[in-house]
């Protein structure tokens, strides 16, 4: 859910043919998600959906550490209190889950995801009220991870970089796995708004922040050959998959979502703004169940009963 409006989307696994979308609409949001979902739920179906919410920036973090002995609920349990540190909200109510790190020839890592109550609570117990099944939530690097599985080539790494209303994400993924999440603190906004002297010194920073990233990324998975940069479009923007290709090696394309998704039934995602405001939900809606590291349970601790967890 965004500040001034709720993106849903609902996608199709298909058997040897490219996932369907089947539905792409955005509502303008209100004060009372409850209400909204309720009002939506017969006329969008959505009583008949298993449904995953996708949090934003600010809502949650996501932290690769070593990983820790034990089933996976004495592993989230022993990594709750092991991240107590690092956040700056209660551990003990905190929402939690963990995602396996492909080993890189090193100690065994994880992502784990962790919000704070007042994050999930709220968006669970909106979920129940308007009697609205919630299976999930997830996250915009596993979002967005989903949409980079589909450009990927056997056998070899990803690089995928969105930008959307809060920053942007450059993610390295292979064989459908999520390797390395970067955040840019630049907004799809920021870019949009820019003169062209300020756009030309984001752009400059975006790259820079690219070149590292892909320099760690080599030391870190040298096994893994990376096939390309995949970016996705900012409308308004013009110049920068140039300026991208002028100034780094790796090949650059653009996402392009009509090569990979059927968009047969909705169309208005060939509109660059209406792929732009739904891509990272298309990602959420791409989430393939039930496998165990596709996706993260965020599990509560303390949390009231309301706050049922999500699951995959």
């Amino acid at each position: 859910m965004e500040t001034g409006r709720v993106d849903f989307v609902h996608v199709q696994r298909m058997t040897d043919r490219q996932p369907r979308v089947l539905l792409a609409e955005s509502i303008e949001r209100g004060t009372d998600d409850a209400a909204l979902l309720a009002s939506l739920r017969k006329p969008l179906g959505l009583a008949r959906y298993r449904c995953t919410a996708l949090l934003a920036q600010g809502q949650y973090l996501l932290l690769q550490t070593d990983a820790v002995a034990g089933s996976p609920e004495e592993a989230r349990e022993q990594l709750r209190w092991k991240l107590k540190d690092q956040v700056d909200f209660p551990v003990e109510s905190a929402a939690i889950d963990v995602l396996p790190v492909p080993s890189a020839s090193r100690s065994p890592q994880v992502f784990a995801a962790i919000a704070p109550e007042s994050a999930v609570a709220p968006l669970v117990q909106a979920f129940q009220a308007a009697k609205v099944p919630l299976a999930a939530i997830d996250l915009p690097e596993l979002s967005q991870r989903n949409l980079a599985a589909l450009f990927e080539e056997a056998g070899r790494g990803l690089a995928a970089l969105i930008f959307d209303d809060h920053e942007g994400i450059l993610s390295f993924s292979a064989n459908g796995e999520l390797l390395v999440a970067r955040h840019i603190e630049i907004t799809a906004q920021q870019l949009m708004a820019a003169d062209s002297a300020q756009r030309g010194q984001l752009f400059e920073r975006i790259t820079l922040e690219i070149q590292r990233s892909l320099d760690n990324f080599d030391r870190m998975y040298s096994a893994i050959l990376l096939s390309r940069l995949v970016v996705a479009p900012i409308p308004g923007v013009d110049g920068f998959l140039d300026y991208l290709r002028a100034n780094l090696t790796v090949p650059i394309t653009v996402l392009e979502l009509s090569s990979v998704l059927d968009l047969g039934a909705t169309p208005a995602l060939l509109d660059p703004v209406r792929q732009f405001q739904c891509l990272r939900v298309i990602g959420a809606a791409l989430r393939d169940e039930p496998g165990a590291t596709e996706g993260l349970n965020l599990t509560a601790g303390n949390a009231e009963p309301s706050s049922e967890s999500a699951k995959p």
